[in-house]
């Protein structure tokens, strides 16, 4: 079976991302698009296994296999943590329905150093920007705010929203070149204080509910099975 056959054929949940999902889209933005699909289970009995993920068809698309993508939420991975909150959903099954009402289930205080683990990672490479041609790509900036926005009051919370709200018009002038390096930098830090303060009073578990997910896992593998 072909890898765009797995997503044209089996895919189980799609959203639409980015600054469309983070309500972020002007006139000139993309429309990315992600999924999970679910590979036929009688496939991993070969020696040739399905792929874990799978770019298009088509651009600006980009699909998980359900397990893959299981894995990297449980390790509270941004992209894909943000992904199952999309407000965005152009297509859902039985299975996708089940794997959004999990959600809460891969949810942990991992989200803390995961996503201030992104963040560093973006701020090095806006710093390397400035270095080499003396400002950030602005639109990166923006990004990184609105990152670091969304960790805070995830932890403080403990719902993951990804629409920006009342920050719309904030992190669009960030975006413009209209804010100078100097206050985004102190947002930033501010940012990630507020952060750290709002872990220690953090509603989410120590933990993901591994368990939980792990039995929608096989539950839907043996599905797959006696269904072939």
């Amino acid at each position: 079976m072909r890898p765009a056959d797995l997503v044209r054929d089996h895919t189980v949940y799609s959203c639409v991302m980015g600054s469309r999902a983070f309500g972020l889209a002007t006139d000139a933005s993309d429309t990315d698009r992600r999924g999970v699909f679910l590979a036929p289970t009688p496939l991993f009995w070969r020696f040739e296994k399905p792929p874990t993920h799978v770019e298009g068809p088509g651009e600006e698309r980009f699909s998980w296999e359900l397990e893959r993508f299981c894995e990297l939420a449980l390790r509270a991975n941004p992209n894909i943590l943000e992904c199952l909150h999309s407000p965005l959903v152009e297509r859902l099954d039985g299975t996708g329905r089940e794997l959004l009402s999990l959600r809460g289930a891969f949810l942990s205080r991992q989200v803390h150093a995961t996503f201030t683990g992104y963040a560093l990672g973006q701020r090095r490479k806006l710093d390397a920007d400035i270095r080499t041609t003396g400002a950030p790509r602005w639109k990166h900036a923006m990004h990184l705010l609105r990152l670091l926005g969304s960790a805070r009051d995830l932890l403080r919370t403990g719902e993951l929203r990804l629409d920006v709200g009342e920050d719309r018009e904030a992190l669009l002038a960030v975006k413009r070149g209209e804010v100078s390096w100097a206050e985004i930098e102190a947002r930033m830090a501010r940012l990630a204080e507020e952060t750290d303060a709002a872990l220690l009073r953090t509603p989410l578990p120590a933990e993901p509910d591994g368990a939980r997910v792990a039995d929608f896992l096989y539950r839907t593998r043996l599905a797959s099975a006696t269904h072939a």
